[in-house]
């Protein structure tokens, strides 16, 4: 387990939490949400294509954390990570601006255009991911973990976990002020407006960081080479000499599989015109907030209770909010689902982020952010989405669930998929349980 930081948090460490935690997942909050509607909308990308997006950024996002996390440690210096990734991350977002103009300049018809439009999104998504990752990932994360303890960490965990939903609600809060309505009533959006302003947050961002951030400097990793620490999380004799660890790590691996069965393609769920239509942000912004809320003053339950009694009760409230998602598709009832679902999958995630930090060796922060990444968003990406999308397209024929025409409009069928593999986390909590007990004895 880390060694104990019995420093007091000051009042600039926490504005910096959340400040980068929040202008952070901005950022990953239009990759995630306003790159699929972006490839929908300019280029009319299929659901497959944005689970390729989804893959390739999470592989990008995993090799970066992994080698920069171990550079990080080796150097012992994180802020000139946070502040150059940010930057560039920054400048890297201004680049989609461009896209739809490039597409059509270099292909020789609309088609051609199209289809090369999403190969540049893809691209560049990766670009971005490479930039966001070395930022907020690796060094940000490895940052909050050398100042904190695991007397703060739920209440900080909280904080840092409900700033995705938060994220959302300003990102496309905002985006409603540069939505362009067609003559036919449908409805889009001032891609290059937004894309330019939201770099330049996340440039400003960067720059405060400069200012601001005070270094934790953790001690310089000597001893083995570069490549074998990438690599040393992985090793069996290190998983066998930790397994509260890695059972905790299977445990958010699990849970977060069974968010990406349909998280890529929520908001693309919601804007159906017989589920919400474009008033979905209206039904959205009460529940995020609501969610964000239960995330924040439930972090302080871990801190008293501890992971295994305070991590079960997100996991059933998300499971309650995943049924509810796939048999109501009342405004009322997406309401109620989504509260549920988003309350659960946060609260869960901050036990999970707080948990992982508790047990972290000292020594090797930046390389286990690499490692979270790789079980909570790599495999996770690799095996949601594609679970999700064929649910979606075996589902056509289901009248009443969402789903119509061709196959690729998501189906409400796959908040059942995401509940059925949350259903597995509790055979990996008997098992931290027993270690726990074992741990004690």
């Amino acid at each position: 387990m880390a060694q104990k930081n019995t420093a007091t948090l000051t009042r600039k460490a926490w504005l910096l939490i959340i400040l980068l935690s929040l202008m952070g997942q901005v950022a990953w909050a239009v990759e995630n949400n306003f790159f699929n509607l972006f490839m929908q909308d300019v280029f009319g990308a299929s659901l497959s294509d944005v689970a390729l997006m989804v893959s390739a950024s999470a592989v990008t996002a995993t090799a970066t954390t992994l080698l920069a996390g171990v550079w990080s440690d080796r150097v012992g210096r994180r802020k000139v990570f946070v502040v150059a990734g940010t930057l560039l991350w920054g400048v890297s977002i201004w680049i989609f601006a461009a896209l739809q103009g490039i597409s059509q300049v270099l292909a020789r018809d609309a088609a051609a255009a199209a289809a090369l439009g999403i190969t540049l999104t893809v691209a560049a998504d990766c670009v971005m991911t490479f930039f966001g990752s070395l930022a907020n990932d690796s060094a940000f994360n490895a940052w909050m973990t050398d100042i904190t303890d695991d007397t703060n960490r739920g209440k900080v965990e909280g904080v840092n976990s409900a700033m995705p939903l938060l994220s959302m609600l300003a990102v496309f809060g905002g985006a409603m002020f540069l939505m362009i309505v067609a003559d036919d009533g449908s409805v889009t959006y001032n891609y290059p407006l937004f894309f330019s302003i939201i770099g330049g947050i996340v440039l400003a961002t960067g720059l405060l960081a400069a200012v601001l951030m005070d270094d934790s400097h953790p001690e310089p990793r000597r001893g083995e080479g570069y490549l074998s620490e990438v690599f040393y999380g992985f090793r069996p004799s290190v998983v066998r000499a930790q397994p509260m660890l890695y059972l905790v790590l299977l445990a958010y691996c699990v849970f977060a599989i069974a968010m990406q069965v349909f998280m890529p393609y929520y908001v693309l769920y919601l804007r159906l015109p017989y589920i919400l239509g474009e008033n979905y942000v209206f039904v959205m912004a009460p529940c995020i907030i609501i969610a964000s809320v239960f995330t924040i003053l439930y972090g302080r339950t871990f801190d008293r209770r501890g992971f295994v009694r305070s991590v079960v009760v997100p996991i059933v409230l998300f499971l309650v909010g995943c049924a509810l998602l796939t048999v109501l598709t009342s405004a009322p009832g997406v309401f109620a689902g989504s509260m549920l679902m988003l309350s659960g999958y946060l609260g869960s995630v901050a036990c999970f982020g707080a948990q992982i930090r508790n047990h972290t060796p000292q020594g090797h922060v930046g390389l286990y952010q690499g490692i979270r990444i790789f079980v909570a968003v790599l495999v996770p990406m690799l095996i949601g989405p594609w679970i999700g999308s064929t649910i979606s397209a075996s589902s056509s024929s289901v009248v009443g669930f969402g789903v119509v025409g061709d196959g690729f409009t998501p189906s409400s069928l796959v908040f059942a998929g995401g509940g059925a593999v949350a259903l597995l986390t509790f055979v990996v909590l008997y098992f931290i349980r027993r270690e726990s007990k074992r741990a004690r004895s």
